[in-house]
């Protein structure tokens, strides 16, 4: 057996408590087996022991991401989405995509929806060491009715296209969440709202006794359910109908957030997204009034969010990794700084979110998220102290170790890839060229 002793860290350990100076954690298999000062392990014929000096370094669990979309490969548009993917390319992308978010500290991953059926498979040849990358929990297809979703009228009246499965019934309905169960995913969710390009924000598109039957049904099979809520009656819904987990409860009233305080159902805002879009979006050619509609969504939840913290309901941290917005390995820890900014959350109150709670999203609550005896060891070594700054914790160059399921994971950083064809949509010019542009100063 080998063992690997860190020793003289500082620890963060997760649960929110004060940094452990000069700490050892010890090491074995995929387990960490003691967490104390100055601990002695002898070598033996039966156990050879490495040793790492963390002296001066921070020592905390590995970075926990609750929302990806590892299948999706970065588009820039819905119709880039659902008409550039064909099945073999996203898996290969996906395979190679989820080593970036390794890279970036993140140990665990919950990959909420995608293409393809694509996440199961994944998720299972990465338990079975043909790929590297976190230990990853997966959905499938998001369920949809015939309004549609988040791509409006790209969305099919029936059968499945993108990230998007349609059910127009009872009988579909049950019939798909069964048919996810068998294929392998971990959990249902469900698109309560969803976009008509007609009218402004997202509608509700499920009924709460629609919802219920999505709920029942994954529930007696032992699945859980996660719930696309953007709007203040889909989240009171989704509480009341069963949903275990909320994505993004935007605005948030009264009785949606009572339920959810009185329920503790947690909540990923995924507020990710929309920070970068309305603070970065300029850079990126976002509207400006796109970047306005954002800053207001989060500054409207984040108030409302805050109280449902406060009241001891779980806020998740998710980077809503996948689209052009959000690509792999750069933002997994973005949500953290959110929390601080927005949230007014202290830097270590934080932290507890994006591992320990976060250990909740993925079912393995008391299994990771934390530096104790008996956690699976996944461990982040860094310089600096992110319980003064959450911001060392998107600085990959600051990474000195990570150990995931207690394997050391080479942190260099994977050569860049070449576009690959058909994988964008091309086209001549991003505006019309009118007389007056072509001629203007």
């Amino acid at each position: 057996m080998h063992a690997l002793l860190i020793s003289g860290g500082n620890i963060i350990d997760g649960t929110g408590s004060q940094p452990q100076p000069n700490t050892d954690v010890l090491i074995e298999g995929d387990r960490i087996i003691a967490v104390g000062k100055n601990l002695v392990v002898e070598k033996s014929s039966e156990r050879e022991v490495r040793r790492i000096d963390a002296t001066g370094l921070t020592v905390m669990p590995g970075l926990i991401d609750a929302h990806t979309h590892i299948t999706l490969g970065e588009p820039r548009t819905n119709d880039e989405l659902f008409m550039h993917r064909d099945p073999a390319t996203a898996a290969i992308l996906a395979a190679y995509n989820v080593r970036k978010v390794l890279r970036a500290g993140v140990t665990s991953m919950f990959d909420v929806d995608g293409i393809f059926n694509i996440g199961p498979a994944l998720r299972d040849s990465i338990n079975a060491g043909v790929v590297e990358g976190p230990t990853m929990k997966s959905g499938s297809y998001a369920l949809m009715t015939a309004v549609g979703g988040t791509a409006g009228k790209l969305i099919p009246d029936s059968g499945t296209a993108g990230y998007a499965e349609v059910v127009r019934n009872k009988e579909e309905t049950v019939l798909a969440v069964r048919r996810q169960v068998k294929d392998g995913a971990d959990c249902i969710k469900i698109h309560v709202t969803g976009s008509i390009p007609t009218r402004s924000g997202e509608i509700q598109v499920w009924t709460r006794e629609e919802l219920k039957v999505v709920c029942d049904t994954a529930h007696d099979l032992g699945v859980r359910v996660t719930a696309h809520c953007r709007g203040d009656k889909a989240t009171l819904d989704s509480v009341m109908a069963g949903v275990d987990i909320i994505w993004h409860a935007s605005f948030l009233g009264d009785a949606s957030l009572e339920a959810i305080i009185d329920k503790k159902v947690p909540v990923g805002p995924v507020f990710t997204f929309l920070a970068n879009l309305s603070e970065f979006g300029h850079k990126a050619g976002a509207t400006s009034s796109a970047k306005s509609i954002f800053a207001g969504e989060l500054e409207n939840t984040g108030a409302k969010l805050r109280q449902a913290y406060d009241a001891g309901v779980k806020l998740l941290c998710g980077s809503e990794s996948g689209f052009s917005m959000t690509p792999y390995g750069h933002w997994h820890a973005r949500e953290m700084e959110v929390f601080v900014k927005h949230l007014g959350m202290t830097p270590l109150q934080a932290i507890t979110c994006g591992t320990k709670d976060n250990a909740v999203a993925l079912d393995q609550d008391g299994e990771t998220g934390c530096i104790a005896t008996g956690y699976r060891a996944d461990v982040l070594v860094l310089d600096g102290d992110p319980s003064k700054d959450i911001s060392l914790l998107g600085d990959k160059s600051l990474f000195r170790h990570l150990f995931c399921r207690g394997k050391m994971i080479d942190l260099s950083p994977i050569e860049p890839r070449a576009m690959l064809r058909g994988e964008q949509s091309s086209g001549w010019s991003d505006v019309a060229l009118t007389r007056e542009l072509a001629y203007s100063k």
